[in-house]
């Protein structure tokens, strides 16, 4: 059944807004060149986006080509603001930007884990007020929030999780209640995972899976180039898988003893430990994932002395992504998070050696490029996003 015609201008108005962001400025020449429109409907969609506010002209694109058809139209950034907060167990970050994603505005505190709920609340929604007065007078449109724990799919918002600050779940509630502002709440892993899709290792790929490798271990899975959170929202906790080589299967409350008892921190300094490259005990010092990242540096940068630590680890990861393919044959796993992004190129084709020797599926291993700020850049674009679906949507 084709389109009506509003459906079809809201959608060539769409494209051209996603060009303008990416590619932007453009002239309606090359508008007409990258959207295969004719040059009426490109002609049209300009003025009703320069009608709307949305896009505005912003130069010429040579001193040569004078009049109308050499205009360069860009996206009015400063009409609205967007936000993306990073959640984590201690601390909060905050960043604000115009709608081409341009910084104007971040910051970041914080928050020990003898803070209040309420106290903790006040702290972070504060740091996201004062951030935003900051960064101008343009209204706040839409918010990302990336935390870990399971978000309902049904409802968008943030499952109770077993050891996780209570305040997490009353910070998403404030900023509802206290915002005009669209708030939009994502596990940290699957943000990262979008971050990587739409600008980093994963650019070329429309389905993959993430390991986000840090303090614990998640997954987040793209299929077909949308993100799966599954029936419960809880698609990737792989934390959960049972493996062997540990002291027992996991609980449903406790995943001690399923995969993250071989890649969690925790697991990672006892590795290290028994090769020799930290001292014994090193994971009882409240600093696991700092010890964890600053040992798989070490460990590659130390040559033949780092290889035996560096390939167990290698095979401990392989027998997790050899799970994963035999289920979904993504055809691709990244390695993300503090340690994926530690471990590199070097940590991540050692994964792909071991896994071509345990699983049938060719399934290459990639080291993420974003590093930690994958979670606040997978925020944004989710605002973006949401920014963009507001002003435009498909008929």
């Amino acid at each position: 059944m084709p389109a009506s015609p509003s459906t079809a201008r809201a959608l060539n108005d769409r494209l051209a807004l996603r060009l303008l962001q990416q590619d932007g400025p453009l002239t309606a020449a090359q508008l007409k060149t990258l959207t295969g429109l004719s040059r009426p409907t490109v002609a049209d969609l300009v003025e009703r986006l320069q009608d709307a506010g949305l896009i505005r002209v912003v130069g010429e694109s040579g001193a040569a080509r004078r009049g109308p058809n050499a205009r360069l139209y860009g996206i009015v950034a400063d009409r609205a603001h967007l936000a993306a907060l990073d959640v984590r167990t201690g601390s909060v970050s905050v960043v604000v930007t115009d709608l081409l994603g341009a910084t104007l505005a971040e910051g970041a505190l914080p928050i020990g884990a003898d803070t209040g709920t309420e106290p903790a609340v006040e702290r972070a929604a504060g740091l996201l007020e004062r951030t935003a007065r900051a960064a101008g007078p343009a209204p706040l449109h839409s918010v990302g929030v990336g935390a870990p724990g399971l978000i309902d799919p049904a409802t968008g918002e943030l499952r109770d999780s077993s050891g996780l600050p209570a305040w997490h779940r009353g910070l998403v509630r404030v900023l509802q209640e206290r915002l005009e502002a669209a708030v939009l709440v994502e596990n940290e892993t699957n943000l990262a995972a979008v971050a990587e899709h739409r600008a980093g290792a994963a650019r070329d790929r429309e389905t993959f899976v993430m390991f986000w490798l840090g303090q614990g271990v998640g997954a987040a899975v793209m299929l077909d180039g949308r993100l799966r959170q599954g029936a419960s929202g809880g698609a990737g906790e792989i934390g959960f898988l049972p493996v062997p080589g540990v002291s027992g299967p996991p609980s449903a409350v406790n995943c001690d003893g399923g995969f993250h008892s071989l890649v969690g921190s925790v697991a990672l300094c006892e590795l290290a430990a028994r090769h020799g490259l930290v001292a014994p005990g090193a994971a009882a010092r409240g600093r696991e994932e700092e010890i964890a990242v600053r040992t798989v540096r070490t460990a590659l940068a130390a040559g033949r002395a780092g290889e035996p630590f560096l390939d167990e680890l290698a095979g401990r990861l392989a027998l997790g992504a050899a799970a994963v393919a035999s289920v979904l044959d993504p055809g691709c796993v990244l390695l993300a998070g503090a340690v994926g992004h530690a471990g590199g190129a070097g940590l991540a084709a050692r994964v792909e050696e071991r896994l071509a020797a345990v699983s049938p599926l060719r399934t290459e291993v990639r080291a993420g490029s974003l590093g930690d700020g994958a979670v606040l850049r997978g925020a944004l674009i989710t605002a973006r996003d949401a920014a963009q679906d507001a002003l435009f949507p498909p008929g």
